[in-house]
């Protein structure tokens, strides 16, 4: 008991016991450089579920609407000291929301110079601003004609503070800024980062336009992998064979083309119905945003399924086994044997 009222001493100097019992706190809760009057009463069991919470009319419009929030934290906090600090926590949250609501509207030489900036970038690059000038998306063009996208959010005291960007790369993008700089000069930076991921995206465009790409469905700019149909051939031993043969010179395709002796199916080319990817089992081709990811090793089957649903097949059949994470057992379509390696996150 005297750790803890040395601790609620410490963390709040301002608010004292009024009687012996210590039943009845009063005093003041600091935060963002304000202090705000209460009152707690503890009954006599000093259990802070039946205790009262007296506030001042300041402290009570700014709690307003976290009433349930900090009834509940009365229910389960253990102690007098432990309701503070999360009180104290919640105020600073409610006081920096309530600033964020009423903050006064920036100066008009705020709007005048993005205004300005705007115009020298053209507003042709202009894709959407809020009435707030807060929010402010930018277009460009890269050398192989594909549009990308800045979205900057601007911070009150702009452009003493740098406003935060968000772009589809694939790669973190940090823009150097001083007070001195302008929308101009992260659009500069912006353009620079886009030519420097220009060889990535063709590789990543020729593989979507040529090749039939499983996952992602729609690759957004910032997707590094992709999943692509293949003829199901040992394709391993063609690897080790032919990786001599990959020419810096060519294409990511063209070299996969070469090393593996083989030719993509397209979508564009293909019916559905020659290129089954449905599960063998469960007869779907997504099942909780998972794809068919297990192929029958036999090359005249290659009969694709669901991880989880060929763990379930196999895990019912009398002749399977199982070592450690690996099953073996039968194909369901060809009898063949068939190897699952379950991954931690399915069982």
């Amino acid at each position: 008991m005297a750790v803890t009222e040395a601790s609620l001493l410490r963390q709040c100097p301002l608010l004292l016991p009024q009687n012996r019992s210590k039943t009845v706190y009063e005093g003041f809760i600091s935060a963002q450089g304000r202090d705000f009057h209460l009152k707690v009463v503890l009954p006599e069991d000093l259990q802070l579920k039946n205790a009262r919470l007296l506030c001042s009319w300041q402290l009570r419009t700014i709690l307003s609407g976290y009433h349930q929030i900090v009834q509940q934290r009365m229910q389960h906090s253990p102690d007098l000291m432990s309701f503070m600090m999360e009180l104290k926590m919640l105020l600073e949250v409610a006081l920096k929301n309530r600033q964020e609501l009423y903050a006064p509207p920036p100066p008009p030489q705020f709007y005048s110079s993005l205004i300005e900036e705007i115009g020298t970038l053209g507003w042709d690059r202009l894709v959407y601003v809020d009435t707030c000038f807060s929010t402010i998306k930018l277009k460009a063009e890269d050398a192989s004609g594909r549009e990308h996208l800045i979205t900057l959010k601007l911070k009150a005291k702009y452009p003493a503070e740098s406003p935060d960007c968000f772009v589809d790369f694939p790669v973190p993008f940090s823009a150097s800024w001083t007070p001195q700089s302008s929308l101009i000069s992260i659009y500069s930076q912006f353009l620079a980062a886009i030519e420097s991921l220009k060889a990535f995206w063709d590789v990543m465009d020729e593989i979507d336009e040529k090749t039939w790409v499983l996952e992602p469905e729609k690759p957004p700019r910032s997707a590094t992998a992709r999943r692509i149909a293949l003829v199901v051939k040992p394709l391993g031993i063609k690897l080790s064979r032919n990786i001599h043969l990959w020419d810096p010179e060519n294409s990511v395709l063209q070299n996969l083309k070469d090393v593996l002796e083989i030719d993509f199916p397209a979508r564009a080319i293909l019916e559905k119905s020659d290129f089954t990817m449905d599960c063998g089992i469960c007869y779907a081709y997504q099942l909780d945003g998972a794809i068919p990811d297990q192929v029958c090793d036999n090359s005249q089957c290659g009969q694709p399924f669901h991880q989880i649903c060929l763990y379930e097949w196999l895990r019912g059949l009398l002749t399977s086994r199982q070592s450690f994470n690996i099953i073996f057992g039968e194909c369901p379509y060809c009898s063949k044997p068939i190897t699952l390696k379950m991954s931690g996150r399915k069982h």
